[in-house]
This record gives structure tokens, C-alpha cells and sequence, in this order.
């Protein structure tokens, strides 16, 4: 702290560092400017630093809020005519720091500090940039939805803290950090470029500083922000007084060279396809200070990792992948809807795309136009065209209205969906939220219109939170350019939960419990008033303990009803004759959950949930033995080391006669070496294992079930099936900045025909390069 003394009193010339503490509500900065340039090294010595403003006196966040933070911090803050400059001295005075040299956006592990920039100054949507202590960067976009305390099996405590941060954009910024004898010490650059902001002379900008510390699992902010607030950005402080800001011409360009080598088995050998280079390349032009416009002509879209394996417990429910592919990503914040009526990963591969998003008129205005490949034509003649505008509107302080409008033409077939939605911020910790869509489809000739409605109220309270919402999904609505999990359904869900908090210091910080009351309908049941479906009524409960300790349990009981729809193709084998198969009307269930996550220790992690108990076979629709665990670990034992390992396992057994089934095994493992900042090796190995028996009418007759099989047009009895892969995958990536890369990989994937774990054959692999250059003029 001597150092920071003997800095606040410097004098040059007529400018000294002043200071801004954050509990004492000091939340306007008078932001000095000085056209000066700075080497990014991780030392605060230069000049410039001694001018800065300070920011300090941080609060505790989370687990509890309205506490002095245990560990202090300091940022100074100051810009030039091109960039804003921050310079952070974190003090660790009772534990260790914890910093690993690692990947991009995988800095969580480490201790961090956050910068959120809300340029427009909003209190809605902000950019963020994070540093780990050696400046390894983390950066995406805030942009508040009221997310944030979404409620499930493990939501016990029921308070919302923030909107998740969307890491997928990426921004071009410089940042450099060190260890020091009293904590750890970073530069961070961000140019103005990498931004956008407001076209006014003089600016004023939301500004928040949030520190993650490892050792005690605690969360400080510049800003004395509550967990009750229905908004955290709109809690932020103030950069006042920015003035002739130089953005400057803002053109990237991104040429890209990909080329990929498939191989499958033929004859005595391997026979490898493909291996030309495709061409193509990214444009990013700021057409002002808030609009930027994208366009790409043959991009590559191909991921560098492939999607963690996920089971299917209810086969009503879809899949949900997220998107992965750098040109969608950047400015995706600006598509985010309710109901993910967006969902860009249905542009499977696209010949061309151009999109323009940003800020203008006080709204959020996103744009995106593709041409896909004929080949996922509905015809294989046609080129699929998809049109996406999404337009958010501020209102009040907090506020928004939004609109979305989807349209997807594949020959004389088309998708339209228009909806509007609204969430409304009143009263410090209430809100509510509204959407009504429609969507109108033709096919074959055929036109079908159908709506989705959803509305939610939301009390943020320090102690009581209450949840009350309902979504209701027509059987017809289809978003063909969006991603609906489950149509055809209505669901309501009531949430009221306590939470308390324990004494800075405590061994139980932060508890709570809630009561959730769910029922689901068929969307025509419920339009004529007739009884539900499915009703759940579940108890959960959470503490967070001293040193970032997390446990869960909760208890479920539930009753879900047969529905038809899932066993059409099903029938039963009599004696005399093959007959439909019809199910039992209900099946009640009880579960038992417990979930266990361990702080982020220097070196580990670890995390695991289970579920036991009575729960629904979705197999031949009978009451069921379900065990579902899931396991976590992470080790790091070097800097520059790390290893994920994650297993699964589903199973389910008869309550008849605790025969088995279906069992689901997958083990997953990665390995990183971070050879510097810009180079990582990556291995993984993912297998995954799935033993189905003979299914059998079990809750009523106990005879064999049939499936209708279109290939030979009849009913075919069910046999022991069983699905055995492996999947291996080696990377080699360089990437000096986010438009900067260069990749390497191999990829191989092996079965076992007859299940016998000897038995693997390696049955298809691939080769693939891509390499792309980012210049910035």
C-alpha cells in the first residue's frame, strides 16, 4: 500500500491523482485525458498512471452484499485520443493468488477482474473485458434480459445476482499482468476501435469494476451493488466528461484459407476426399461510431472443437447446441430474444452473409441476410435464404421493448415468425416480461399459422424472491430460423424462495431454499381447460460455504402423463394378433438430488450432481429406477497444464423386477498445454457407450413392444441394442488476436460393431487446416 500512498500524493503539474471510493458513493469520474502512449508491460511506472483517477473502496457482491470487500483493490483509469487505459493493483493479502497461463476466455479458474464498459450508458447492455493476473484475456458482450436467478432443480437461495456474460464476441485489446509481492498488477489498452459508442462531442459512460477472488470464492464491486436489484447494470458508476474521442476509420479485413481431408475404409486401404483449399474471407466496417456492418462470401464455419456429448432422458424435449462460428458470433448479443426465436445455427452452410448491428435512435438494431447451400434444401435444388431483424427499444431508465422478425425461403416453402416483447423494471427489484409471436408457414402448397405467448413477473428480494411465469407454444408455431425445444405445450411455474446470509466470515455465508410449482399442458388442453399433463412440485435448497464451498439438494415429486404422440409407431405382440400400444395413463415419480462444487482451488477443481430415484421410462413408458450422476474435475499442476475430465452416466432399471433397461456412459477428457499466449496444443478423447434392452409393455401387460419400420413397412419387436464410439481430436492453434489464426487438427472417430470394448475400429477421420490473417487499417 506504500506505493499507492506515495502515487496519490505525486503533483504533476497542475493534474494529481484523484480518488474515487466506491462505498462512499464517489460513482462520477472526471476521466483525465492525456495524449500520452504507454508500453502495455504490466508495470504502473510510467507517467501517465500518476495522473490517473483511482477507483477504489469495493464492496462484496456475492455471496453477500452491502460488506466491505476482504481484499482491496485499486484501478486507475485514464484516456487518450484513441484508447481508455486501465491499470490494476490487486491486493492479496490471505491467500494465494491464483493465475495459469491459459487460453482465451478460460481464465475462470484464475482470480479476474472484469471491466464493464456500457459505452451508451444505458444501465442495459455493456462490453466486457477480463484479465487474469498475467493479462490473459476473457471479453464478451452484457446484455441484460433478466436471465439471471433462472430457476431449476438446483436454483435453492432463489436470489438473482447478474445477467450471464456472453463470451462469445471478441474484441481486439492489449493487456499485460505480474505477480507482485503484495498481489498482482495489470496494463490493460482498449482502443476505440474495438468499440462502439455514442456519436456526441462530449460522452458520459456506465462503468463498473468487478474483482473474482479464487481463494475465498468472493466477489467485490467498484459499485456498492445489490443482489435484490432487478438490474446490475443499472447500478453502475460514471466516466464523465469524454470528449473528441478518435474511433478513427474502423475496416478489417480477414481473408481465410480452410482445406479438410475426409477418409473412410474402402477395399484393403483408406480412401481420403477433398484436400482443395476453400478461399474466402470477413469484412467488418464501422459505418459510424454505433453501426457496424459484416459481410463474408464463402466462409469457413467450421468449429475447432467438437460439442460435448449431452443424453436424451426426455425424448420430448430437443438438443441445444450453441453457436460456435466466428461470424455469427460477433454482435450476437443483439439478436438475444425470448424463446430463442434466433438461433443462427440453423444456417447450416452458408455461400454468403452480411449483417449490420449496433446502436442507433436509442434502439438496439440488429440485421443478418444469408444465402445457404442448396444441398440442405428441402428440394436440393433451391438456395435457402434467411432474412433476421431483431430491434430493441429503451424505455425509462431500465426498460425495453423489443421486435424480432424471421423469414426463411427455401423454394415456393416458407418460414415467417414476427413477435414483440417488453421487459419492464419498476420498483428497484421488480420486474416483468412479456413476448407474443406468431408464425405463419407454408409447405407443399399448404399455409398453417400458430402462436406463442409468454409472460413472467419477477420480485428480486434480499430475503423473499418470487418467480411467476407461463410460455405457451402452439403445436403448428414453427421457427425455422430459431430454436424451439418443445412445441405444442403450455408450461406455468410458480417460484417463492427465502434466502439468508450469514456473518462476513462464517462457515455458511449465503442459504436459502425454494418451493417451485410446475404444470404443463398440451396447448390445446390448456386453451380448452382440461387437466394438465405433467405436475411437479419441488423442494431445493443451497449454501454457499466459507472459501467458495457450494452444496444442493433438493426433492422432487412429480406425476407425468402418457402422451401419445412419443409411442405412434409404438404396438404390442399378443398371442393372437399385433395390437396398438396404448401406455398407462399417469406415472408418479420421487426424486432425490444433491449437488457438490468445490472452490477453484490453485492447482483442482472438482463438481459432481446425482439423481435417484423413482422417475418416468420414457422406453416403454412404466415407472422407472433412475441413476443420473454427473462428475467434474479440472486439474491444473503447471501454468500451463490443463486437464478436464468429465464422466456421465444415465440408467435406468424395471421397478418390476429390477432388470436394466438402458444404460448411458460418457467419459470425456481434455488435455491443454499452453505453450505461450498465443499457443496451445489441445487433445481430447470423448467415448461414449449406450446398452437398450428388449422393450417390454412392463406397467401393463408385460409384451414384447413393436416398432413401425418404414423400411420394410411393418412392425419390427425391439432387440438389445448397443451404440459404442470413440472420438479423438489433436489441435494445434496459434491466434496472436481474435482475427489471427492459424489451426491444425486431426480427428478420428472409432466404433465397436458387436459392443466388446476390444473390439474398435477406427471408421472415419479427417484432416484439417485453417489459417486466416486479421488486418486492421
Amino acid at each position: 500500500m506504500l506505493f499507492s500512498l506515495l502515487l496519490a500524493t505525486q503533483m504533476v503539474g497542475s493534474d494529481s491523482l484523484t480518488v474515487y471510493n466506491g462505498r462512499q458513493n464517489e460513482l462520477s469520474v472526471s476521466i483525465p485525458r492525456h495524449d500520452a502512449t504507454v508500453t502495455i508491460d504490466g508495470s504502473l511506472d510510467e507517467l501517465a498512471w500518476s495522473r490517473a483517477a483511482m477507483l477504489s473502496g469495493f464492496s462484496q457482491f456475492s455471496p453477500s452484499d452491502g460488506v466491505p470487500s476482504v481484499d482491496s483493490t485499486e484501478v486507475l483509469v485514464w484516456y487518450s485520443g484513441d484508447a481508455i487505459y486501465f491499470g490494476i493493483r490487486a491486493y492479496e493479502a490471505h491467500g494465494a493468488v491464483h493465475a495459469t497461463l491459459a487460453d482465451r476466455d478460460r481464465i475462470f479458474g484464475d482470480d479476474n477482474i472484469q471491466i464493464l464498459l456500457s459505452t451508451f450508458n444505458d444501465g442495459r447492455q455493456a462490453t466486457v473485458f477480463m484479465v487474469n493476473p498475467f493479462g490473459v484475456q476473457a471479453d464478451g458482450a452484457l446484455l441484460e434480459l433478466g436471465r439471471a436467478g433462472s430457476t431449476g432443480i438446483f436454483s435453492g437461495g432463489g436470489s438473482v445476482n447478474r445477467d450471464p456474460t456472453d463470451l462469445n464476441p471478441d474484441f481486439v485489446f492489449q493487456s499485460k499482468g505480474r505477480l507482485t509481492p503484495y498481489g498482482y498488477e495489470v496494463e490493460v489498452r482498449i482502443p476505440f476501435k474495438s468499440l462502439r459508442f455514442q456519436s456526441a462531442a462530449e460522452q458520459t459512460w456506465g462503468l463498473n469494476v468487478v474483482r473474482q477472488v479464487q481463494h475465498s470464492g468472493y466477489e467485490d464491486s467498484w459499485t456498492p451493488a445489490r443482489q435484490s436489484a432487478a438490474s446490475f447494470l443499472g447500478q453502475s458508476g460514471h466516466l464523465t466528461g469524454l470528449h473528441q474521442l478518435n474511433r478513427g476509420l474502423v475496416l478489417d479485413l480477414q481473408p481465410e484459407v480452410t482445406a479438410r481431408v475426409d477418409g473412410a475404409p474402402a477395399g484393403n486401404g483408406w480412401d481420403y476426399s477433398g484436400g482443395r483449399p476453400d478461399v474466402g474471407g470477413n469484412v467488418r466496417w464501422g459505418v459510424t461510431n454505433d453501426l457496424t456492418l459484416n459481410g463474408t462470401a464463402n466462409p469457413d464455419f467450421s468449429q475447432v472443437e467438437s460439442d460435448a456429448g449431452q443424453f436424451t432422458f426426455d425424448p420430448r424435449q430437443a438438443l441445444f447446441f450453441p453457436e460456435k462460428r466466428p461470424f455469427f458470433l460477433d454482435g450476437s448479443e443483439q439478436f438475444s430474444t425470448l424463446n430463442n426465436l434466433v438461433y443462427t445455427r440453423r444456417i447450416v452452410q452458408p455461400i454468403a452473409a452480411v449483417k449490420l448491428t449496433g446502436k442507433t435512435l436509442g434502439a438496439n438494431l440488429g440485421m443478418l441476410s444469408a444465402v445457404d447451400d442448396r444441398e440442405v434444401s428441402f428440394t436440393g435444388d433451391d438456395h435457402p435464404i434467411y432474412n433476421i431483424l431483431r430491434v430493441q427499444r429503451d424505455v425509462g431508465r431500465q426498460s425495453r421493448m423489443g421486435l424480432v422478425y424471421t423469414d426463411k425461403i427455401d423454394g415456393d416453402n416458407y418460414n415467417r415468425v414476427l413477435g414483440i416483447d417488453s421487459r419492464i423494471v419498476f420498483g428497484g427489484i421488480y420486474s416483468v416480461q412479456a413476448q407474443v409471436a406468431g408464425s405463419r408457414t407454408r409447405f407443399a402448397g399448404t399455409r398453417t399459422d400458430a402462436p406463442l405467448w409468454f409472460a413472467r413477473f419477477l420480485r428480486n428480494g434480499h430475503t423473499l424472491g418470487i418467480r411467476y411465469s407461463i410460455n405457451a407454444i402452439s403445436e403448428d408455431f414453427q421457427a425455422q430460423s430459431g430454436f424451439i425445444g418443445r412445441a405444442g405445450v403450455v408450461s406455468a411455474l410458480l417460484v417463492h424462495s427465502l434466502t439468508g446470509h450469514g456473518k462476513p466470515g462464517a462457515l455458511l455465508e449465503r442459504f436459502g431454499g425454494d418451493v417451485q410449482v410446475n404444470g404443463t399442458w398440451k396447448y390445446d388442453d390448456f386453451v380448452h381447460g382440461r387437466e394438465s399433463q405433467d405436475r411437479k412440485l419441488h423442494f431445493n435448497t443451497s449454501a454457499t460455504l466459507r472459501g467458495g464451498w457450494l452444496a444442493q439438494a433438493s426433492v422432487l415429486i412429480e406425476s407425468f402423463g402418457y402422451d401419445p404422440d412419443i409411442y405412434a409407431g409404438y404396438a404390442i405382440q399378443t398371442p393372437v394378433d399385433t395390437v396398438a400400444f396404448v401406455g398407462t395413463p399417469d406415472i408418479p415419480n420421487l426424486d432425490w438430488v444433491a449437488s457438490l462444487g468445490t472452490p477453484e482451488f490453485s492447482h483442482f477443481s472438482a463438481n459432481g450432481l446425482v439423481i435417484y430415484g423413482h422417475d418416468e421410462n420414457f422406453f416403454e413408458w412404466s415407472s422407472g429406477e433412475l441413476l443420473l450422476f454427473n462428475v467434474g474435475l479440472t486439474w491444473r499442476p503447471t501454468d500451463q497444464v490443463r486437464l478436464e475430465a468429465t464422466y456421465q452416466h444415465q440408467q435406468v432399471n424395471r421397478r418390476t423386477d429390477g432388470s436394466l433397461v438402458d444404460i448411458q456412459r460418457n467419459p470425456r477428457l481434455k488435455l491443454e498445454y499452453q505453450v505461450s499466449r498465443p499457443f496451445f496444443i489441445r487433445l481430447i478423447g470423448e467415448y461414449f457407450n449406450q446398452w437398450t434392452d428388449a422393450l417390454r409393455d412392463d406397467s401393463r401387460t408385460g409384451l414384447p413392444i413393436l416398432i413401425f419400420d418404414p423400411s420394410v413397412g411393418d412392425y419390427v419387436r425391439t432387440q438389445v441394442t448397443r451404440n459404442n464410439r470413440f472420438r479423438g481430436d489433436v489441435l494445434f492453434s496459434f491466434q496472436p488476436n481474435p482475427g489471427t489464426v492459424f489451426f491444425a487438427g486431426y480427428g478420428s472417430t472409432m466404433r465397436e460393431p458387436n459392443g466388446v470394448t476390444n473390439h474398435l475400429r477406427r471408421t472415419e477421420d479427417a484432416f484439417f487446416v485453417k489459417a486466416s490473417y486479421l488486418f486492421r487499417m
